[in-house]
């Protein structure tokens, strides 16, 4: 199992193109936090991520989150609404794997890529992973007030 973590408590260098913001997802930027399913060619793993995470759609909504399916150059919203986006831009622009091929992205409110995963991840990683960054922090802040 791969999970790479991009985010860390080291200062980024925005300047470098790997921590740019995925512009074919611009217009979540500073509203939400993506999740990227990319399926796999018999879908099992796609449909586990998805079925696990849509279990807790409050935890989602709590969390800004837009999760986003993307099957072939075809882009399904699963939770939240994604319209006109173009799943070869997005696959190009996240460095996705081969067709037929598994993969996970997390895309914080900057719209950068904060975790890349090759399997499924459980949702308490991904919300343990969310409410780590910094901007979360200041919003269950916010919240709590």
């Amino acid at each position: 199992m791969s999970k790479t973590l991009l985010y860390g408590a080291t200062k980024i260098d925005e300047t470098n193109a790997a921590y740019a913001p995925v512009a074919s997802l611009e217009q979540f930027q500073w509203k939400n936090r993506v999740f990227i399913i990319i399926a796999d060619r018999d879908n099992s793993r796609a449909a586990r991520q998805e079925n696990q995470l849509l279990a807790d759609r409050a935890a989602l909504d709590e969390r800004d989150m837009v999760v986003l399916k993307l099957a072939g150059s075809s882009v399904k919203p699963l939770f939240g609404s994604g319209e006109g986006l173009d799943g070869e831009a997005l696959r190009r622009e996240l460095d996705a794997p081969a067709a037929g091929e598994f993969a996970a992205f997390l895309l914080g409110k900057d719209g950068t890529v904060k975790l890349k995963a090759s399997e499924p991840v459980t949702p308490a990683e991904l919300f343990a992973i969310v409410d780590n960054m910094p901007m979360r922090a200041a919003e269950a802040v916010k919240q709590d007030k």
